[in-house]
């Protein structure tokens, strides 16, 4: 393991999130070296705890998206758990919460309160909807936020139900815009000294990735319909069947249309003026399926693949999660590593996506127990005394 630090290694962050988008936004942010405290309800702490997989009573949801932080167990609706949430503030350089509009507020935690004590705080909310708007005390999952974005509705083919993204897109998406804008703030404050407040919604990140679905009803008028694995822009885009199972292939301009009519031995489909430009594919996408399809069904997928890998064609197996986990590329990057928990032991879970050359983002910590932290943050950061200590943990404060 490389000994170079993080590049936010002498950031401190406050974290108040629970379930996914909030802890994956903290996630990031720990795995650059940030020093995350969590701050979970006493006896409970995050919902997650809770989610499947479980083993040994330790939640494998958890673990993953909490690696890299401490956990200090708090009751923030008790005048003391208020006031220890303050001086723990005043030394933070961020603050992230994922609570309903107007929670932290009403527990004296806001924004407008922290900045009277910590002038350079920056502070994010995460939320479903955001902190304005008619629909911002709306509640919200990820499941909601696909629903009303418009991610579900153009997911699935046209003679079945509309089809949820099969991972929690939604708060994976916001958790990652909110971590770009925490680091944004950061160089921001660098440079000017000023810390902010940062609103994040849920349904404005996924609009924000929509690809050119919005820009074909606003341009065009053409209302973006379930097309399944194909693609109204560009062909062949698309999945199809082969001999033993499924393949996709994308082609999406001449100079790899080329290569891969090449590949099929059927040069001809190029200079077919149904097939010679990218609009025409499109345009007569269904004919030119059934003619690949024709191609493909007569190979394996490995065999497909190892010849359009060759001909330097866009071209993929569909993986389960478990070929996932065994794929020589991921593991060559780093991007299953080895968790050893206390509690359930070894396992591995997606490392770090993002590369950097000297300061890399890295797993120090497996996720902590319930407040197993708690002790040392009150002794060592708040200088409380033991007998100060157990009083808080006699009052159920901690």
């Amino acid at each position: 393991m490389s000994k170079k630090k993080g590049p936010l290694n002498k950031i401190r962050v406050l974290d108040f999130t629970r379930v996914y988008a909030g802890p994956y936004c903290t996630l990031l942010l720990g795995d650059m070296g940030a020093d995350i405290i969590k701050i979970e309800q006493p006896e409970i702490g995050d919902d997650t705890r809770n989610f499947l997989p479980i083993k040994n009573g330790e939640s494998g949801y958890f673990m993953y998206l909490n690696r890299n932080k401490k956990s200090m167990t708090l009751n923030l609706k008790s005048d003391e758990g208020r006031k220890i949430a303050l001086q723990l503030a005043k030394d933070a350089d961020v603050i992230v919460e994922n609570f309903s509009p107007g929670t932290m507020k009403s527990l004296g935690l806001d924004y407008e309160i922290i900045q009277e004590i910590n002038p350079d705080i920056i502070y994010a909310s995460i939320s479903g909807f955001g902190q304005t708007g008619p629909l911002k005390k709306k509640v919200a999952y990820d499941i909601v936020a696909q629903a009303m974005s418009g991610l579900i509705g153009v997911t699935g083919y046209p003679e079945y139900p509309p089809v949820k993204v099969g991972c929690s897109i939604a708060d994976a998406n916001v958790g990652v815009h909110c971590a770009l804008g925490i680091v944004s703030a950061l160089f921001y404050r660098e440079c000017s000294g000023k810390g902010q407040y940062i609103d994040v919604a849920m349904l404005d990140s996924i609009v924000s990735v929509m690809e050119n679905l919005f820009v074909q009803y606003t341009l065009s008028g053409i209302i973006p319909q379930r097309i399944g694995n194909d693609s109204k822009t560009t062909a062949p885009f698309a999945m199809f069947n082969s001999k033993d199972s499924y393949v996709v292939i994308a082609a999406s301009n001449n100079k790899i249309f080329k290569r891969l009519v090449a590949a099929m031995g059927k040069p001809e489909l190029l200079e077919n003026e149904k097939f010679n430009s990218n609009q025409h594919r499109v345009e007569n996408f269904e004919e030119l399926k059934n003619l690949m399809e024709t191609w493909t069904m007569q190979y394996t997928t490995e065999e497909i693949v190892t010849m359009l890998d060759e001909a330097r064609v866009p071209v993929a197996p569909i993986l389960s999660i478990k070929e996932v986990t065994e794929l020589s590329q991921l593991k060559e990057r780093d991007m299953f590593i080895e968790n050893n928990h206390p509690v359930c032991g070894k396992f591995l879970t997606p490392g770090f996506p993002i590369k950097f050359s000297e300061t890399p983002g890295s797993i120090k910590k497996a996720a902590p127990l319930l407040g197993e932290d708690t002790f040392n943050i009150l002794k060592n950061m708040l200088n409380l005394s033991d007998g100060e200590i157990e009083k808080l943990k006699a009052k159920h404060v901690i």
